[in-house]
């Protein structure tokens, strides 16, 4: 028996990365799952890898960018259950892009997943998980919610607000049963930069381009990041470090609060980690 047997957890962006290796690990815990992607494609596949025999699964393809379709997700599920003990906020998007060649566009659809679709996704959820016996919610921000770095202004804005947004709630329900985390990983191995948007010529254009320039940079697998997700949320941590990287942001900025871009600035861009 482990933490999460006989339990129920939902989880957004399950189709690949981090979130298909939070549904493999849960699933073979016994954990009952509600999964969400915006691709059916994918999000089949995760489905295929999981053992129904372990618990029960069911799928729904989930814009997590549309108020709307979270709340219809989050009441079907409040329809067949008096509780859950989990939301992983996982879902996420990149853009990379000097901030004078960005466009508002660009931005407001990164913005709308990334911390709109952690906030709506909180607040539809929040009902099942305070009927439990101690709901975790578990948001996940990244390397890029503690440091700003270049041609990332979005994507730093989307994570640093998810960080904000995170802690508050940590504060808020403090003493409860209701046990808050923020994650942040590091360079993750997943295919975040291969569908991310560009402006610019700065930056690579191609998904070839981006997909190897990230890999270069993401030293962590996403079943690390999983593994490490669920100990630190089992847990009840309220941050949740993943990776060498991700520690040495955290030392940086307590060292270097305000001129830690002497040293980032050195090191190439990325395109997030989820």
């Amino acid at each position: 028996m482990t933490y999460f047997s006989n339990k129920c957890a939902a989880i957004t962006g399950a189709g690949d990365g981090i979130g298909r290796e939070l549904a493999i690990q849960l699933n073979a815990q016994g954990c009952d799952l509600f999964l969400c992607d915006i691709s059916e494609q994918r999000l089949a596949e995760t489905v295929s890898l999981l053992k129904t025999s372990n618990g029960v699964i069911q799928s729904a393809r989930v814009d997590c960018g549309v108020q709307a379709q979270i709340d219809e997700w989050a009441d079907s599920i409040s329809q067949q259950r008096s509780c859950i003990d989990a939301l992983f906020n996982n879902a996420g998007v990149a853009y990379s892009a000097p901030f004078e060649d960005s466009t508002d566009a660009n931005y407001q659809w990164l913005m709308n997943i990334n911390f709109w679709g952690v906030v709506w996704s909180s607040r539809a959820f929040m009902p099942l998980l305070k009927k439990a016996p101690v709901g975790h919610l578990v948001n996940i921000s990244s390397i890029f919610g503690m440091v700003g770095i270049s041609t990332q202004s979005a994507y730093n804005a989307s994570k640093f607000a998810v960080r904000g947004f995170t802690e508050s709630l940590q504060a808020e329900y403090r003493g409860s049963h209701i046990k808050v985390s923020c994650v942040h990983p590091g360079g993750i191995s997943t295919n975040i930069a291969r569908r991310a948007r560009t402006n610019g010529s700065s930056v690579p254009s191609t998904e070839e381009g981006r997909d190897a320039q990230f890999r270069r940079l993401a030293k962590t697998s996403p079943g690390t990041a999983a593994q490490v997700i669920l100990k630190g949320a089992a847990k009840g941590n309220p941050r949740i470090l993943i990776g060498l990287d991700a520690w040495f942001a955290y030392l940086l900025t307590f060292l270097m609060p305000t001129s830690y871009h002497i040293i980032t600035g050195r090191f190439p861009t990325g395109d997030g980690e989820a």
